[in-house]
């Protein structure tokens, strides 16, 4: 099995930062240090932590300011890094971002968002949660009160997913899917075909729109509760400023 981060996007709502870095390169460390750590660091640091010796990064968006790191990154967590080219990374959504990254689902995946700061609890709740068939099982937050912004799942006992998507009345919803996914080899074709069907009919929708369509072609999509924890998706300066406080304590 091996990490994947989600690194290709602009994330234009966190400028100036962005103006030169992709979203997962963004400081979240103590505020203007010089080596600051990012987002993609500590996800890295949480891949390594449980035994993984290999990731890939899909990179779009200013990816330069990526690959000038590798080496250092991979020094830093002992990972062989492989850099995943998005061609597409500022004119689709992640639904294509995800399917670039395709040929690797046969390894066994443990999904990322280049956005997400939380703890290492995370990657070990999805794997503890392996087993009896489950092909794909989702991080999901069942403790924090939702709104309009959040990707909300349904989720029914012995069934998995049913609903996710960020239309939905929070009410309605099991909890929040919090951007990581472990996925088994033995979902890999029907990952990258359904990934393919939802980008094709819309470039702008979502992976979590192909974990959708996979869920309505009859096919199983686990969630794991991962307990009252600290994290945080970054999309702006007040996320940031969250960030900070929760890459802190990690």
């Amino acid at each position: 099995m091996i990490g994947l981060v989600l690194a290709a996007g602009a994330g234009r709502r966190l400028r100036p930062y962005t103006d030169t870095l992709p979203k997962a390169l963004v400081p979240v460390g103590p505020q203007d240090a010089p080596e600051s750590l990012t987002v993609l660091d500590l996800t890295l640091r949480n891949f390594a932590e449980v035994g993984l010796t290999e990731a890939a990064i899909v990179v779009g968006y200013r990816k330069e300011a990526v690959y000038a790191r590798q080496a250092a990154l991979e020094a830093a967590y002992g990972l062989k890094l492989t850099l995943v080219d998005n061609d597409k990374a500022e004119e689709w959504n992640n639904a294509y971002s995800l399917w670039c990254a395709r040929d690797l689902f046969d390894q066994g995946v443990i999904l990322a968002n280049g956005d997400t700061v939380h703890p290492v609890s995370v990657e070990r709740t999805l794997l503890a949660a392996r087993g009896e068939g489950r092909r794909m099982i989702l991080a999901l937050d069942t403790a924090k009160q939702l709104a309009d912004e959040e990707m909300k799942v349904v989720a029914e006992p012995g069934r998995g997913v049913r609903r996710i998507t960020k239309l939905m009345d929070p009410a309605e919803a099991t909890g929040e899917y919090i951007g990581v996914t472990l996925i088994e080899p033995e979902a890999a074709a029907d990952l990258a075909d359904a990934l393919k069907a939802t980008f094709e009919r819309d470039p702008d929708l979502y992976y979590e729109d192909g974990y959708q369509e996979m869920v309505d072609r009859g096919l199983t999509v686990d969630v794991a509760p991962i307990g009252d924890v600290a994290w945080v998706e970054i999309d702006n300066h007040a996320d940031l400023a969250k960030g900070r406080e929760i890459a802190c304590q990690y």
